[in-house]
């Protein structure tokens, strides 16, 4: 097997909404309960709308994290010049054939034994046929009758309840994983009347994913694909860049009632980022209902595509017959004779390099530090944040739970302002945990330290201490001089004097922030406390 690649097309690609072209699988759910328009189920539903829920199933194509494409030795490069890295074969030239890449293979099969699927240890590749004009072949090379893995588990989770902070952990099916290759791009002009094609796309490595109808709404959508693509990442068998088409996503969506047959499902495709995939799925439970409750009929169709393509084109299948069948073996002793293991794919290699996954690093975040469940999905669902917290946690001994506030608030706040990614962060995780510490050193008040982290923000290589001491922002302990100032504040403020002494104790924390205002925030505030409760007393 080579670490080479080669060419085609995926049917539910990024651009082909546009082009209307079909699914190479769908739900198995559907194909056995969906309903005709004049079925007795939607006409009984007519009668109790307020019982019909949304059911959704996903169709996910995750581009490989590969040098190569996946029959071809073509590099796989995002805004490469058009036509810049297309093989003989990606072209469909005569005689051109094609050379698995190992690679793609085992970035399938991880991801397989990463989602608790079966892997096959035998699989086998089809043609799809169909027509268009970024496929060259005609047909494109995927794996229908019996993909690389199947019958696996996605376990996702996401906060809910009233206030946003229980954990809701669900579960979705995997139908199936397959390996195929991606078609080219179709850019149309329509000044000038004329469609361009560029294949540099054509033939890269994708996974689809197959999911079961197991989920009811957007959010829970949204939850599921967030953390496939976080798998994903930490497998390192795809980067997930929706916006560059790294990870596409078609919803098939029906409403019904609940233990009655399903109804007729609605594709919506051409879905690139989570936060449009939440609201496009909700949008359309909604528009179904609305449709049902009119005493309409639901249609099986896909939209969000260009109408002026036209409908579906049929697809045929047939066994590839340039390809033998794929071969995956469980270690070396199982390798026959004459077989390499440099040159196989070993399920118990793969198994060994298999990461800490997303769910495993929040509870590990919970237990270890004693965080929230909503602040480890924060930090875990931020790319880098995690990192970044527990680099941060080996400089300083500061309480974590005061650590996660900067990091979530400050931190994160200003990153998000200025739409930069942790690893794009003026202020490193050690001159983080350094303020950190000169704070709990009594160095600094709370208020002076995010004046410290501001200043760090804006003139990174500053270190902490040395913005303390050009802003003159150390605590004031002197004890001379904050009986001056605390005196001072009592003598002009007798009504909030009488009060505390009546026994409103919280009016003295109004006095200490009178303090801190004529301190600039540099007040020890433990001794201030001191001399505030003795001049009340």
């Amino acid at each position: 097997m080579s670490t080479s690649l080669s060419s085609c097309a995926s049917c539910s690609r990024s651009d082909s909404v546009q082009s209307g072209r079909p699914s190479a699988t769908s739900p198995r759910h559907w194909k056995s309960s969906a309903t005709s328009p004049t079925s007795p189920t939607m006409a009984r539903s007519r009668f109790a709308p307020q019982q019909l829920v949304g059911v959704v199933g996903l169709e996910i194509h995750a581009q490989i994290s590969s040098n190569t494409k996946l029959f071809s030795g073509s590099s796989v490069q995002f805004l490469a010049p058009p036509n810049s890295s297309v093989s003989f074969f990606d072209a469909s030239l005569p005689g051109t054939l094609p050379v698995l890449n190992r690679r793609c293979v085992e970035a399938a099969v991880m991801t397989g034994l990463a989602l608790n699927c079966t892997i096959n240890k035998k699989s086998v590749f089809d043609r799809k046929h169909y027509f268009y004009a970024d496929l060259p072949a005609g047909y494109q090379i995927t794996q229908q009758r019996r993909p690389v893995a199947v019958d696996g588990v996605l376990t996702y989770s996401f906060l809910g309840g009233r206030k946003r902070s229980q954990v809701m952990r669900k579960n979705v099916h995997i139908k199936q994983i397959q390996l195929e290759q991606d078609s080219g791009k179709s850019l149309h002009d329509d000044v000038n009347s004329q469609t361009l094609i560029d294949l540099n796309r054509a033939g890269v490595g994708l996974m689809e994913l197959v999911m079961e109808p197991d989920m009811s709404c957007g959010e829970e959508a949204a939850a599921a694909v967030r953390e496939l693509q976080l798998i994903l990442q930490a497998l390192g068998t795809c980067q997930g860049n929706m916006s560059e088409g790294q990870l596409r996503v078609d919803a098939n969506v029906s409403v019904h009632r609940p233990g009655e047959p399903l109804g007729t499902r609605t594709e919506v495709k051409n879905i690139n980022s989570i936060r449009y995939l939440a609201r496009a799925i909700d949008f359309e439970v909604q528009r179904q209902t609305a449709v049902v409750r009119r005493g309409g009929a639901v249609l099986n169709e896909t939209r969000a595509y260009d109408s002026k393509s036209g409908p579906s084109p049929s697809c045929r299948f047939m066994p590839e017959p340039n390809l033998p069948p794929l071969l995956v073996f469980e270690d070396e002793a199982s390798l026959p004779a004459g077989v390499e293991a440099g040159e196989a794919v070993l399920l118990r290699t793969l198994r060994a390099r298999l990461p800490e996954l997303p769910s495993v690093r929040r509870d590990r975040l919970v237990q270890t530090y004693g965080l929230l469940p909503e602040h480890s999905f924060t930090l875990v669902n931020e790319d880098g944040l995690m990192e970044y917290f527990e680099a941060v946690m080996k400089g300083t001994s500061r309480d974590p739970r005061k650590v996660i506030g900067w990091v979530t608030n400050e931190l994160l706040g200003l990153l998000k302002q200025q739409d930069l990614s942790v690893s794009h962060s003026p202020v490193l995780p050690a001159a983080l945990a350094e303020l950190l510490e000169l704070q709990e050193a009594g160095c600094i008040s709370s208020s002076a330290a995010k004046q410290v982290f501001q200043e760090m923000w804006r003139s990174p290589g500053k270190a902490a201490l040395q913005i303390i001491q050009e802003l003159d922002l150390g605590l004031v302990s002197d004890a001379a001089d904050l009986h001056r100032i605390c005196q001072k504040v009592v003598d002009s403020h007798p009504d909030k004097v009488r009060a505390v002494r009546s026994g409103n104790q919280k009016v003295l924390n109004k006095l200490m922030g009178l303090v801190q205002k004529e301190t600039k925030g540099r007040a020890d505030p433990v001794l201030v406390r001191e001399i505030l409760q003795e001049k009340t007393s």
